[in-house]
């Protein structure tokens, strides 16, 4: 592995490690439509938070508050001890936060390495050092052998993998993981879970996960924050939330078992 990819940004200096992400106070109205109400969270780094919720809780728009791709009406978003609320998304991505997409959209007519590269070339690698440096992220998801392939022949779950690659290459320090397992067969998704795991656990790298397999948050997350009606109803170790009765109740419809 290079360095580049065993290791994400480096810290700006004199920034604290912990936390790296704060939202404090977020409320995002559209129009009458109240979508986060009041919210605030910590997370720390090497973290890894889900946010639950059933459809329509505002877990989404939380999640693009943080990307950048939704400004808060109120409230801030601080990150690595910087005040990002209305910092725009390459700016963040400048930062250290990536993101992947619930619908996979690679160039389809670039191949694997190429879609890589142009995540590189965007962070301001050279040609040629994109070239050579793509490989190590195609290899570190596991698509080593369809480096030189058409995005255009992967499957689904090959697609999820080449969006953690595109990810990857800005050397991200917060990755957010939008339905990553989402239309992936079944049999794939243990080894897009190993990957993830590897990500934190080998790499350091922070993570908030927008999932609604269970199983795979609870193989994954450290804790969640579970939003109903765009409110926290309750946060904590994820076991501790999926256990909460509002929740079972809500999302799980089993309050009883």
């Amino acid at each position: 592995m290079t360095a580049d990819l065993a290791e994400p940004a480096a810290r700006p200096a004199g920034l604290s490690a912990d936390p790296i992400l704060a939202l404090e106070h977020v409320t995002v109205r559209f129009g009458g439509l109240v979508a986060n109400d009041d919210v605030s969270l910590t997370l720390g780094e090497r973290r890894s938070l889900a946010l639950m919720g059933p459809n329509g809780a505002g877990k989404t728009t939380l999640f693009n508050v943080v990307a950048g791709s939704v400004r808060p009406t109120s409230g801030r978003v601080v990150f690595a001890g910087q005040d990002i609320t209305t910092a725009p998304a390459s700016e963040r991505s400048r930062l250290g936060i990536a993101r992947t997409f619930q619908i996979t959209q690679p160039f389809s007519t670039l191949t694997v390495r190429e879609n890589v590269m142009v995540a590189l070339t965007a962070a301001g690698a050279s040609m040629k050092d994109a070239h050579a440096r793509a490989r190590d992220y195609v290899d570190f998801v596991g698509l080593g052998l369809k480096l030189d392939d058409p995005s255009s022949t992967l499957s689904t779950g090959q697609r999820k993998r080449l969006e953690l690659a595109r990810a990857l290459a800005t050397r991200p320090r917060l990755l957010m993981l939008d339905e990553v397992t989402g239309g992936v067969d079944r049999p794939s998704i243990p080894g897009i879970i190993d990957t993830i795991h590897r990500l934190r656990d080998e790499r350091g790298i922070t993570l908030i996960v927008v999932e609604h397999h269970m199983d795979f948050l609870r193989a994954l997350a450290d804790e969640a924050l579970f939003l109903h009606r765009g409110q926290v109803v309750v946060g904590g170790p994820i076991e501790t939330v999926a256990a909460h009765p509002t929740v079972r109740n809500i999302y799980l419809g089993d309050a009883d078992d």
